[in-house]
């Protein structure tokens, strides 16, 4: 019996973004759901990460800025999945 994704529900701040929505199965992208924000730029985000360990989404996407803004959705998307390993180290103890 295969194990079900994990379902990740995070709030970005700083963004146009609302909502994220993130399938991992064994520390790998299943799938991503984003609510507001640059449609075509989240639809090219969600395709590129599909099938992507956490780790290597994290490293490729943390750190990038919107225009003036400290921050944007792929970065978002990064602590997104930081705080979600952060979480899961936490829960294995």
């Amino acid at each position: 019996m295969t194990e079900q994704p994990e379902i990740i529900q995070y709030q970005p701040s700083g963004v146009c973004c609302q909502l994220m929505q993130v399938a991992v199965q064994d520390g790998k992208i299943l799938d991503a759901e984003f609510h507001g924000g640059c449609n075509g730029n989240l639809k090219g985000i969600k395709h590129l990460i599909k099938g992507m360990s956490v780790d290597e989404v994290i490293e490729r996407l943390k750190g990038i800025t919107c225009g003036p803004k400290p921050t944007s959705c792929p970065d978002q998307l990064a602590k997104c999945l930081i705080e979600y390993k952060q979480q899961s180290l936490t829960q294995s103890k």
